[in-house]
């Protein structure tokens, strides 16, 4: 018997150092044999040739043991926490949520390897190899069922290889390695010994798949896709030939350096000539006095669609540039949170976004990977967080080039894609993919690099973007929606992985960041989205609270069990309206929602039937008058009951959020399918026919960040009233009281309302809001000086569509 050493090493693939400390724990004990009692061993920093943090150990087994199963894990200690277990990867079993590794035992020397994120295994990626201070280039793609795969390089004026070889300037081989990735070696090709001259060169893999067919692949992993067009040479011959005009998620990917950001924010040439280093670049990123917000309850998110600007310019779309010139027009504003749509490389940038092709690479067509980070910079200076949606229930509608087929044309080795038995289980071949209600099909959750690709793409835009949190897209999809294509039958793995892919993403993101702000768009109800994953949940700090939008606005549905507001309020009767119902909503709105009176989902992009005919969903301004012409009158009420309305959402208990525009009164329908059409222009809607609605906006947000009692989550529905349109509400923190009425109602009570509950105080109260003041557009309706309650009444003059807001004295 003889004891004999075993190494283990803890790469981070990320060159923040985030982790610090780390202790290897496994199932041995002292003597070097299998324990149920694991043993301790401290690791050693250090590092890893891809450049980034790493730690390490060495261990000794007892030569008996070869050919035995070991568990083995790491504690770390994050910047801001101490001992947390750094495996977040949960073991591929759907009965088991246990997150540890595992290896057996077979000689001594080997080496055991735990990857947090894959950011530098895959892609193209520095090394640092023999000690030399000057990197050398790998190249590394997943492809498990691949005959053979080779790097092809690509010419930069063109930027396009077609399916014929055509455009292939150079090809490298590539050695097939552990785990079915195959990787470039300096021992085959002399010319990968040095990083710098394969910078900003296109590349893609040239793959021989499993029934000897070839294809030309794009890299997953590339941070960077060349061209900034929608066309897809390959059906298109008209193509010009120039890089600009490709579509990115079919083009070649780019070598870039991640560790080099652009001096300029747009220099006017490709490749730029003027860099920082990342440590220069983020250096003077945040102004004290203007500090984040880093609690999620501070936050007041501006959804912002980058495509959708550039109409004060005159530009054909938007792009960063025009989003970098929103800042100082958003500060005004008073928002802190900007909650971008889909930015990472997706088809067609005329689209929304959420058709991602390449989770790493930033949108060329609207500024690319720099003009992101600059954009980041910015907000950051200007005390505004960043938030970014991320789309993971689907891939790009046209995939070929991406994640489609990308080793193997048999169905059930389309390794990014779940795939329910075999192809000849079918009918057809596509029975077996997986439908989830969103539109495409399902991501091959229980392949761990299918879920390494997400998280690992989501802590690159944290390490090297440095953004504040996240949004999800449609979270139900992946833990509760699959079916099976053929038949629709429940596919309940998929469901049960979908759930370990999410955890183990809110898992990682938290060892990078404990205070990344984490959202999902989650309309289950269940209550684990919410909850933390050692307790059985998801990890999420809050869903969207759709529930809340369709009470108070309810014109994306006909559902009459939804309040439906201020559709009804729209067609200007006098009929009641069911506050009650709204305010079941509002008061559920106090825990881990994020409340909105408009999304980009609800700007105009949903509809429904009603005698026949298509409803279409709108701008909340327009619904507020049941689209009637904006002018005069209508536009006093219209803009009445926007206040009512956004009130709601500002002084709710949820986290605030709102659609870009809604604060100037943009009365266009977003829709999908041509929001190009429906810009406008906010810099000029703000200077005229927006001019209250903007400082309306600006002094309620305002009011919102500095009270913390309309930051809390205390709410207690106090009134409502259907006939006569009337709701209030009581909001505190401490020993700070503040009351909120609001009516509907199209007359005002001027000589005053009487609302009657046990549980108003006696006291004194000032009126220190109201949208009615004259500096808004309103009639100028208030309530001077000193209001007193007694018995549980408090009686003032209440103006028709507003929203007030008192605050107890003494």
């Amino acid at each position: 018997m003889a004891l004999v050493p075993v190494n283990f090493e803890y790469w981070t693939g990320l060159r923040q150092p985030f982790l610090v400390n780390a202790r290897l724990t496994g199932s041995w004990d002292a003597q070097g044999r299998r324990s149920d009692q694991w043993a301790e061993a401290p690791m050693t920093a250090f590092t890893a040739e891809d450049g980034c943090p790493a730690f390490r150990a060495t261990i000794r087994l007892d030569d008996s043991q070869i050919g035995q199963g070991f568990r083995w894990g790491v504690s770390i200690d994050t910047l801001q926490s101490p001992d947390v277990w750094g495996i977040p990867t949960e073991v591929n079993d759907t009965a088991s949520v246990e997150r540890y590794r595992t290896f057996v035992f077979q000689q001594a020397g080997q080496t055991e390897r735990y990857y947090l994120t894959l950011c530098r295994r895959l892609g193209a990626d520095k090394l640092f190899v023999n000690r030399r201070r000057t990197p050398a280039i790998r190249f590394a793609v997943w492809a498990p069922n691949a005959r053979n795969v080779e790097l092809v390089r690509g010419e930069t004026a063109g930027g396009y290889i077609y399916n014929d070889e055509r455009g292939v300037t150079a090809s490298i081989p590539m050695q097939h390695g552990e785990d079915g990735i195959w990787s470039t070696s300096l021992a085959d090709a002399r010319e990968l010994a040095r990083f710098a001259p394969f910078d900003h060169t296109p590349y893609m893999f040239r793959i021989t798949k499993d029934d000897g067919s070839v294809a030309y692949r794009t890299d997953l992993y590339s941070r960077c896709q060349i061209g900034s067009g929608g066309v897809n040479p390959e059906v298109d011959s008209s193509w010009s030939g120039r890089r600009q005009d490709l579509d990115g998620s079919k083009s070649c990917s780019v070598v870039v350096d991640p560790e080099q950001v652009t001096a300029l924010f747009n220099e006017g040439v490709w490749p730029e000539t003027q860099w920082l280093s990342e440590a220069e670049f983020w250096q003077d990123e945040f102004d004290p006095n203007r500090p984040v917000p880093t609690r999620f309850e501070d936050l007041v998110i501006y959804e912002l669609h980058v495509d959708g600007l550039g109409l004060d310019r005159g530009a054909a779309d938007g792009t960063l540039e025009d989003a970098m010139r929103l800042l100082d027009y958003l500060v005004d504003l008073g928002v802190n949170a900007i909650g971008l749509m889909p930015m990472s490389e997706f088809q067609d940038w005329t689209g929304w976004g959420y058709s991602t092709s390449h989770y790493m690479a930033v949108e060329y067509s609207g500024g690319g990977r720099d003009q992101f980070k600059h954009f980041v910079r910015q907000c950051h200076r200007r005390g505004i967080a960043v938030i970014l949606d991320v789309v993971y229930n689907h891939y790009t509608f046209d995939s070929e080039r991406a994640e489609w087929a990308y080793d193997s044309n048999t169905p059930e080795n389309n390794i990014y894609y779940w795939y329910e038995g075999r192809g000849s289980d079918y009918p057809h071949p596509d029975g077996g993919y997986i439908d989830n209600g969103s539109s495409g099909w399902a991501p091959r959750f229980w392949e761990e690099k299918v879920r390494k690709m997400f998280t690992s793409s989501a802590a690159a835009l944290v390490s090297e973007f440095h953004f504040d949190g996240f949004r999800v897209d449609l979270t139900t999809a992946l833990h509760r929606d699959a079916v099976v294509h053929a038949d629709g039958r429940p596919a309940n793995n998929a469901c049960i992985f979908g759930q370990k892919f999410l955890r183990e993403w809110t898992r990682t993101l938290r060892l990078l960041k404990p205070n990344v702000f984490l959202i999902a768009e989650d309309h289950s109800g269940w209550a684990a989205v919410t909850q933390p994953p050692d307790q059985g949940g998801l990890g999420f700090d809050a869903t969207w609270f759709a529930d809340f939008y369709h009470h108070l606005i309810g014109d994306a549905q006909n559902d009459p069990s939804r309040a439906r507001l201020l559709k009804m309020a729209g067609y200007g009767d006098n009929r009641p309206l069911s506050m009650a119902r709204f305010a079941g909503a509002l008061a559920q709105s106090d825990h881990s929602k994020v409340i909105y009176h408009e999304s980009h989902d609800e700007a105009g992009n949903s509809h429904y039937e009603e005698g026949g005919q298509q409803v279409y969903s709108a701008r909340t301004i327009m619904v507020a008058i049941n689209d009637a012409p904006l002018v005069g009158d209508n536009r006093r009420y219209a803009e009445a009951r926007v206040h009512f309305s956004a009130g709601m959402t500002l002084l709710g208990p949820g986290t605030p959020m709102f659609f870009m525009g809604e604060e100037v009164g943009a009365s266009r329908p977003y829709r999908y399918a041509d929001f190009i059409n429906a810009r406008e222009n906010y810099h000029a809607l703000r200077q005229g026919a927006g001019a209250n609605l903007f400082r309306f906006y600006q002094d309620l947000i305002r009011l919102r960040l500095t009270q913390p009692a309309l930051r809390s989550t205390n709410i207690d529905i106090i009134y409502t009233h259907d006939a006569n349109r009337m709701l209030a509400f009581r909001r505190w923190e401490g020993s700070t009281e503040l009351l909120v009425v609001a009516s509907l109602n199209n007359a005002a009570f001027s000589g005053g309302y009487s609302i009657s509950n046990s549980r108003i105080v006696d006291g004194r109260w000032r009126e220190i809001f109201s949208s009615d003041a004259s500096i808004y557009g309103g009639s100028g309706l208030t309530n001077s000086g000193s209001i007193a309650s007694a018995g549980g009444i408090f009686t003032v003059a209440v103006p028709a569509n507003s929203v007030l807001v008192f605050q107890r004295q003494g």
